[in-house]
């Protein structure tokens, strides 16, 4: 079973591969006729400003995904720990953006965000990624919530500790891992957003999908085929970074090897 999903997985690798090498790939030819580097070489000519637009892309997502750990740690706590009135409509209200469309979305905000100047800019584009990231990072950080308890809180309180030396001392060190799960997976979130960063950014804020998204509607394969594998390299670089983080972190924590 296990041997069947890794070859599921790599087999859509492999052929990325054969395709950003290929020069043309007839039906229906097991192997390409003609090979070339005209994908590579596109992505590596400075006119395309490829690198320099992943780079941009990396720092939004990444800004992205700090600001809505920040946000949502309380909000998730919240809804964790107390009951209040209201609390269903919340939870509806802040799991909406994966059920409602991004196009519903983005054509509301877009009018709030011209008549605040943020259209067209980074920050705006950097506040439309957070919305498709809050309802993974409420989700996943309420569960977290959930299972660590506040009993070490309230224990840490009656111990006559004040609100900041709990949530740096406390609360954060034993939500890291549930931070970096998180963090990992809104990176992937915003890294993928194109519509909404078309929409908010008016076309002058270009990032990553937005350069690789029109190579595969066009169909050229082979440009389309080696922008996506950098993309799945760039994804797959910050699940692993962070997956050697924690492994890290639990190796000086119990002493393993």
């Amino acid at each position: 079973m296990r041997k069947t999903a890794t070859l599921l997985i790599l087999l859509p690798l492999v052929v990325l591969v054969i395709w950003s090498f290929a020069k043309n790939w007839p039906w229906p030819l097991l192997l390409p006729e003609e090979w070339g580097f005209r994908g590579w070489n596109y992505l590596a000519n400075p006119r395309t400003r490829a690198w320099p637009v992943l780079f941009r892309s990396i720092g939004i997502s990444l800004s992205a995904v700090l600001l809505t750990l920040i946000l949502c740690v309380p909000a998730a706590r919240a809804l964790a720990f107390y009951t209040f009135p209201g609390k269903k409509w919340i939870e509806i209200f802040l799991y909406a953006p994966i059920f409602v469309p991004a196009t519903a979305i983005g054509m509301g905000v877009h009018i709030a965000f011209l008549r605040a100047g943020l259209a067209n800019t980074v920050a705006g584009v950097v506040l439309i990624h957070i919305f498709p990231c809050i309802p993974y990072a409420v989700y996943l950080l309420r569960s977290a919530f959930t299972l660590i308890g506040a009993e070490i809180e309230q224990q840490a309180r009656v111990l006559g500790a004040d609100s900041f030396h709990i949530l740096w001392h406390i609360t954060l060190p034993m939500l890291f891992p549930s931070l970096l799960t998180a963090g990992s997976l809104l990176f992937i979130v915003s890294f993928s957003q194109y519509f909404l960063t078309f929409l908010i950014g008016g076309g002058r804020i270009v990032t990553f999908p937005m350069l690789m998204i029109p190579f595969i509607q066009s169909g050229d394969r082979t440009t389309g085929s080696v922008f996506s594998l950098v993309f799945l390299i760039t994804a797959a670089a910050v699940v692993l970074f962070s997956e050697r983080i924690l492994a890290a972190r639990y190796r000086k924590r119990y002493g393993e090897k």
